[in-house]
């Protein structure tokens, strides 16, 4: 390797260092000017050794903006989950009506949602769409100017009513909080008198979610589906990058992609893990692959990407058997091997029952696998679904404005949802 390249790859092995180091110096010189200087040099070392050493595939689109995503991220979650909250919440837009949907704020059973309904006359009933933001269980709201321009443009363009959810954050709050919270808000949508108020037909509703919100979206409508309480069933599902087992974090994506901007191996398994406990022993079991106990072993069938995985994503890999852990973690935090919280370990009998559903998975993205294994167990089961895989997409595309692919996976979804809710 040449001298060049190899001093800038010593800048990427420790990156995190670097921004370590850049956190404790701001504190001790942040009255000095030189000083912020240095910092500034110090970032733009750090990322241009990135960009240079780990290029992007020739595909990507405008590969320096992507690399700024990236290194926002990096730089919030690597150290501090509340940092980053409150920078992303520094993009939160108030309630606010335009031209075209009317914005309404209220609570669905005490959870807060944002309630999107088109100005536009309409003579019949409406379609309903419940969405539920991503952000790793940690971050998000659907407040965030990303969600609520999303929620107005398909309550516009669909002429359907759009309820976009919160829910309880970690790490101040664990598994199931989440789900309890999506779920109960999704109940209380469905009762009778709640459509009606708001003119939607009962036979027309859709649960939509991406990433972590797409996790969720697939844990309420496998709960559903058992749930007798519940008359009025989803029409259809809509899973973008959706983040759905727990199991084995060594699949052909995370290998591919351990480093990609966005949404590296690192940071996917620290979501996983604050999800279920602010214990860092987990984290770092999951991030091994050691934190399945042998009497669990049984559930690795339904995430087996050897026989689950097309041909085209398991070319060049090997399948390994898995490595086992101790039963200590899983008896502490026994979520991680919830169905609820890993949609992919429901065995086939409950995903027979599933709607009409939609898969988006991105290319470059550690969570494609978990999609596309979900695709073939859902097909194998004889559900109805769309794939549809972005080539050159990586995670969180649909929500980086301006962006060409944005306009283009949009457009898609919108589509879909056209089509068939």
């Amino acid at each position: 390797m040449p001298p060049f390249k190899r001093l800038f790859s010593c800048l990427v092995d420790f990156n995190y260092i670097c921004l370590e180091a850049i956190y404790m110096i701001s504190h001790q010189i942040s009255g000095n000017i030189m000083g912020k200087k240095m910092i500034l040099l110090l970032i733009f070392g750090v990322l241009a050794a990135y960009y240079i050493y780990t290029p992007l595939p020739d595909n990507i689109e405008e590969p320096w903006r992507l690399m700024w995503a990236w290194f926002a991220e990096l730089l919030g979650i690597s150290h501090f989950m509340d940092i980053l909250q409150f920078f992303m919440s520094l993009r939160e837009v108030p309630v606010r009506s335009d031209e075209n949907v009317t914005v309404m704020q209220t609570t669905f059973n005490n959870v807060p949602v944002r309630v999107y309904v088109p100005k536009r006359k309409s003579e019949i009933l409406r379609r309903g769409l419940f969405y539920i933001h991503g952000g790793g269980w940690c971050l998000g709201d659907a407040a965030f100017l990303n969600y609520d321009f999303l929620s107005r443009r398909t309550a516009d363009r669909l002429d359907a009513i759009v309820i976009s959810t919160n829910y309880r954050l970690a790490p101040k709050y664990h598994f199931p909080s989440q789900f309890e919270d999506v779920y109960n808000a999704l109940r209380w949508f469905l009762h009778q008198d709640v459509l009606e108020k708001y003119g939607i037909d009962p036979e027309r509703i859709g649960v939509s979610g991406d990433s972590a919100g797409g996790n969720l979206a697939a844990a309420v409508a496998q709960q559903l589906i058992e749930d007798p309480d519940v008359k009025i069933k989803l029409k259809i599902q809509s899973l973008i990058y959706p983040a759905l087992q727990t199991l084995d974090m060594n699949l052909p994506s995370y290998r591919e992609y351990p480093h990609f901007p966005v949404l590296p191996k690192s940071l996917m398994v620290r979501f996983w893990s604050e999800y279920f406990t602010t214990d860092r022993s987990l984290e770092k079991a999951m991030l091994f692959n050691q934190h399945i106990p042998v009497e669990s072993s049984h559930l690795f069938k339904y995430v087996n990407w050897s026989s689950l995985l097309p041909e085209k994503f398991r070319k060049g890999h090997v399948y390994n058997s898995p490595t086992h852990g101790s039963s200590k973690l899983a008896k502490k935090y026994p979520g991680f091997l919830d169905v609820r919280a890993a949609p992919l370990l429901a065995d086939d009998n409950k995903l027979r029952g599933l709607p009409v559903t939609y898969v988006l998975t991105c290319q470059h993205d550690v969570l494609r696998d978990d999609g596309v294994m979900y695709v073939t167990r859902l097909r194998n089961a004889g559900v109805q679904v769309t794939h549809n895989h972005i080539e050159d997409g990586y995670h969180g595309a649909l929500f980086f404005n301006e962006f060409k692919i944005e306009y283009r996976i949009e457009n898609q979804y919108m589509s879909w949802l056209h089509e068939n809710l």
